[in-house]
């Protein structure tokens, strides 16, 4: 790269294998790591920037912020922060290497995702910024270079550097901190940023990524915060009438310009996504993980699940669908996973006698849970219905967070535990 400085061969303990991407302050290598022996992503502020007399100080402030957020905020959607070294010597923080694209190429008018694929998108990202806002952190700047979009649709927002801690006592850069185009009035008047503010970007970004386009078109800087500042935000379906009208009404909810008017919580805004969604056709094809996740919500086996794990239990599930008397697990056979009914029932046998009927949000095949080894079936269920389940094998819950273990665990134990009484009032009742 012509003018440009050579990669470093190492970066700390880091061994690096060539640069990902440069900025104005600072660049991004892929690594590896030699102690675990994976491949990260490390972003380096650039020395100049730094060192800048007029607004080095500040690039300073926002680097040592974000590295302050290493390991704190853990979430499905939220980019892992590895590592942070900030000294006079060194400035760099280490994430997980992430696949595919931001979502910035998905905003271009001959490039859209279809509808419900931006529902998902937002979904996440919203879900990631209810998790951070309950930590105390307003992200600032939310836009489609900031989120990581994968082949498989799966989404990682990125880039903590403007994020305000409520819960710091350390100094923060105040005013107006982000990307001019996606951020609320209220932060370009300088008032101060909350979570109604982090709602107001993610709406922006909503609105481009069903249009393509941004919503406010200027010539310069001034007039456009003179824009966002005035005039009403023309609607998602005027730009593209075929955007659905409860999509163009949370876009727009989203990016009202008062406070009072905008969503007030993540939760309102997350409930409208998660209904603009619809019903669910789970006959065929992949159903996708926001409609998952509303699922999942549903199910009593599910009831005592934080958001954060039901996600992390749709990355250790696959579902199937199955026609009316499929046998979904026959009587001593091996077996190695249990499943949930998501929808649909299901009729159990031992020895070839019913035992009775399992509803939506019951498990089966769950005795595999009790012991290390793969152990034989102790009956055979078979489809009453036309039915969809989500599998669990035992290896992929053994290397699932502890957290999420326990939740499974405790959601066994009280299925076993009704499943046994109830069977103890049938067994008194024929005496």
């Amino acid at each position: 790269m012509t003018g440009q400085p050579p990669s470093p061969k190492t970066i700390g303990k880091y061994q690096v294998e060539r640069l990902l991407g440069r900025g104005a302050t600072s660049s991004v290598y892929l690594a590896r790591d030699p102690f675990n022996n994976r491949q990260v992503a490390i972003k380096v502020a650039t020395p100049e920037v730094l060192h800048d007399p007029k607004f080095g100080a500040q690039y300073r402030k926002l680097f040592i912020n974000e590295a302050g957020l290493a390991g704190k905020l853990k979430h499905p959607h939220i980019v892992k922060l590895l590592d942070a070294v900030v000294d006079d010597d060194q400035q760099y923080i280490v994430m997980e290497n992430l696949p595919g694209v931001t979502l910035q190429p998905y905003c271009e008018p001959e490039n859209l995702l279809g509808f419900d694929r931006v529902v998902d998108v937002v979904f996440k990202c919203s879900q990631a910024l209810d998790y951070a806002s309950r930590q105390g952190v307003v992200h600032r700047d939310i836009k489609p270079a900031n989120v990581m979009f994968d082949h498989e649709g799966d989404i990682k927002l990125a880039d903590f550097g403007a994020a305000l801690s409520l819960r710091s006592t350390t100094t923060q850069i105040m005013g107006a901190v982000g990307s001019l185009a996606y951020m609320a009035p209220e932060q370009l008047r300088n008032e101060g940023a909350t979570h109604q503010s982090d709602i107001y970007s993610l709406g922006v970004v909503m609105y481009q990524l069903l249009t393509g386009q941004l919503p406010y078109d200027a010539d310069n800087q001034a007039a456009l915060i003179q824009k966002i500042l005035n005039e009403p935000m023309p609607l998602a379906s005027d730009k593209r009438p075929d955007v659905p009208v409860a999509l163009a009404s949370i876009v727009m909810r989203a990016t009202e310009k008062q406070l009072s008017d905008r969503y007030s919580s993540w939760y309102e805004f997350i409930k409208d996504l998660g209904e603009a969604v619809g019903g669910l056709d789970l006959r065929a094809g992949d159903v996708d993980d926001t409609r998952k996740f509303q699922q999942f919500r549903k199910l009593a086996f599910f009831k005592d699940f934080g958001d954060v794990e039901l996600w992390q239990a749709l990355r250790i599930t696959r579902w199937a669908s199955f026609p009316k008397e499929k046998v979904l697990i026959q009587e001593g056979d091996i077996g190695n996973s249990f499943f949930v009914i998501v929808k649909g029932t299901a009729r159990v046998y031992k020895d070839k006698k019913l035992l009775g009927v399992l509803n939506q949000g019951e498990p089966f095949g769950e005795m595999v849970c009790v012991d290390d080894k793969d152990m034989p079936r102790t009956g055979t269920v078979v489809a009453d219905t036309d039915i969809v389940v989500a599998k669990i094998t035992k290896q992929s819950l053994s290397q699932a967070p502890e957290l999420l273990q326990l939740r499974f665990t405790r959601a066994l134990l009280r299925i076993l535990a009704n499943r046994l009484t109830t069977t103890a009032s049938l067994y008194i009742k024929s005496k």
